[in-house]
C-alpha cells in the first residue's frame, strides 16, 4: 500500500492505542472521504476489520452502512453529523459485524479538513478495533464471576459447619436448616449460608477472618451463648436483588435424617 502524508500521525497512534490497550495488538486503520467528489479511501487495516481483502470492495457509505450493527447505525450517523456539521471533530464507539459474521467493537475518529475558501475539502479519521480489550475485559469479568462463585459455596459450607457444630446436628440437617430459612424469603441455600456467615463475622473483625465456622460462633461475647448468636445470625436472612444463575433456585428439600 503507498504512504500516505498522514503515516507518521496514524503511527503514533497505532503506539497509542497498543499502549492504551495493555498490550493488546490492536487494528487501526485510517479513511478519508473527499467531500467535493464522494470519493473514499480506505487504509488496508479498515478492510481486514471488516473481514474483507485490501481492494476487494470500492469503499463508500453504502459499504459501510452494511457492515454497521442494526442498533448501532442512527446513534452513529446523529454523532458524525452533529459534529461535522459544527465543525467540530467527532468519535465514538460503535459495533460492525465483518463479512465473517464476527462482531466488532471499533473506536472511530473523525475530523473535516478545510481548503483556502474555508469549506470542508476533506474528512479523515481513524477507525480501532478496540475488540481484543473488550474480550479482555469480559475474560476478567467472567473470572471474577467464577471466583464469587467458589466464595459464596465456601460460605455456605460454613454455614453448615456452624449449624452442625452449635447444634450437634449432622450436614443433612444442617442444609435442610438453610434450605428451610433460605425459602421463607425466597433465596437458594448457598446464599442464606453465604448471609449467615457475613453476619456471624461481623462482631469478630477483620482480624480473625481465618478463623474456622465453629470457632466464629463460638467467638461472641459472653452475654450471648453460640446457639442465641446463630440464631440472630439465620434471622439475618434476606432476599437478594440479583439471583446469580443457580442461586436464583431453590434448594431442594433432602429428607429429614433421624437423630
Amino acid at each position: 500500500m503507498p504512504s500516505t502524508p498522514n503515516d507518521s500521525p496514524r503511527r503514533e497512534l497505532v503506539a497509542l492505542a497498543e499502549l492504551l490497550g495493555a498490550g493488546s495488538q490492536l487494528l487501526v486503520g485510517q479513511y478519508r472521504v473527499d467531500v467535493a467528489t464522494g470519493k473514499w479511501w480506505w487504509s488496508d487495516e479498515v478492510y481486514r476489520i471488516f473481514g474483507r481483502e485490501p481492494g476487494t470492495v470500492e469503499p463508500g457509505p453504502e459499504v459501510l452502512r452494511a457492515h454497521l450493527h442494526p442498533d448501532d447505525r442512527d446513534r452513529l450517523s446523529r454523532t458524525a453529523s452533529v459534529a461535522l456539521g459544527a465543525g467540530r471533530p467527532f468519535s465514538g464507539a460503535h459495533r460492525v459485524v465483518d463479512d465473517h459474521g464476527r462482531t466488532h467493537t471499533v473506536v472511530v475518529t473523525g475530523q473535516a479538513r478545510h481548503g483556502a475558501d474555508g469549506a470542508s475539502s476533506q474528512i479523515v479519521g481513524y477507525v480501532i478495533d478496540a475488540s481484543p480489550v473488550v474480550r479482555d475485559v469480559l475474560d476478567r469479568e467472567a473470572q471474577r464471576a467464577v471466583s464469587r462463585a467458589f466464595v459464596s459455596a465456601a460460605a455456605g459450607e460454613q454455614a453448615k459447619g456452624a449449624i452442625m457444630a452449635v447444634c450437634g446436628v449432622d450436614e443433612s440437617v444442617a442444609t435442610e436448616v438453610l434450605s428451610d430459612v433460605g425459602a421463607q424469603v425466597g433465596v437458594s441455600a448457598q446464599s442464606a449460608g453465604e448471609q449467615v456467615m457475613k453476619a456471624l463475622a461481623r462482631p469478630v473483625g477483620e482480624r480473625d477472618a481465618a478463623l474456622t465456622a465453629a470457632e466464629v460462633v463460638r467467638a461472641a461475647p459472653p452475654a450471648k451463648d453460640a446457639a442465641e448468636r446463630l440464631s440472630q445470625a439465620l434471622a439475618t436472612v434476606r432476599p437478594v436483588d440479583r439471583p446469580h444463575g443457580h442461586d436464583a433456585q431453590l434448594a431442594r428439600r433432602r429428607p429429614r435424617a433421624s437423630r
